[in-house]
């Protein structure tokens, strides 16, 4: 029986854990039998990818994918398994201790590993005076635009939550207008990103800058689901 539904924004984070993972459709079944939904960025697109998986037979929740930092002491392939995540709103779920402590242990033995708050934005949080200035008001220690909403949904259903979000972006990096407005759709668009490119040829260099940090948090995403560790104790 599939005890695990992962919600990963995009399929390129989700084929971590299975190079077979396709972009949307509806629920998968991985090959250790966890259930994966792709759900494209953002609230909306991750509560209903969510409330899928639970229609499907999920009966724990995890937001699965990268993050930017606000701690400007996180370098890009920290991995973030945050003890709470916040909203923009303020609401806050604590993330399921019994199942996130085991795996910050087995974890923090190959990874720099973060357990505090994880904030979930409405939007991209791109420069770095905003991430100065939402680290300064809620000291959430990365962000993201999708856990608050699997959260909000493992709650509602009494279903126990965890988060794996792996650090791309510091706190010190800009990301560039030209990768937000790719993603603006709820999916990285590669046409739009080339013609915001054309038009902004100065996003090059950080585009550069952040195509190695992606990388970099890319081997750490692969490292944790190398683990086989995903899964709740105690459910099967």
């Amino acid at each position: 029986m599939t005890v695990a539904g992962v919600v990963a924004a995009l399929a390129a984070e989700a084929r971590a854990l299975d190079p077979a993972v396709r972009g949307g459709g509806g629920p998968q079944v991985l090959r250790d039998g966890t259930l994966l939904c792709v759900s494209g960025i953002g609230y909306t697109a991750a509560a209903r990818a969510a409330l899928g998986l639970i229609e499907s037979g999920a009966r724990a929740l995890v937001s699965w994918g990268m993050a930017g930092a606000l701690d400007p002491t996180l370098a890009a392939g920290a991995v973030c398994l945050p003890s709470e995540v916040i909203g923009a709103d303020g609401a806050s779920f604590i993330t399921a201790g019994y199942w996130r402590e085991p795996l910050v242990g087995l974890v923090a033995a190959h990874r720099t590993v973060a357990c505090g708050k994880l904030l979930t934005g409405t939007r991209a949080i791109d420069t770095v005076a905003a991430k100065q200035a939402a680290y300064r008001t809620t000291g959430a220690v990365a962000v993201d635009m999708e856990s608050t909403a699997v959260a909000q949904v493992a709650a509602t259903h009494g279903l126990p939550f965890i988060a794996v979000r792996v650090i791309v972006d510091t706190a010190g990096d800009t990301v560039p207008g030209s990768v937000v407005a790719a993603s603006a759709a709820g999916q990285v668009k590669i046409g739009r990103l080339i013609c915001g490119l054309a038009l902004s040829p100065a996003d090059i260099a950080p585009l550069v800058r952040l195509a190695r940090r992606y990388r970099i948090a890319n081997r750490s995403l692969m490292a944790v689901a190398g683990l086989g560790a995903l899964a709740p104790p105690g459910l099967a």
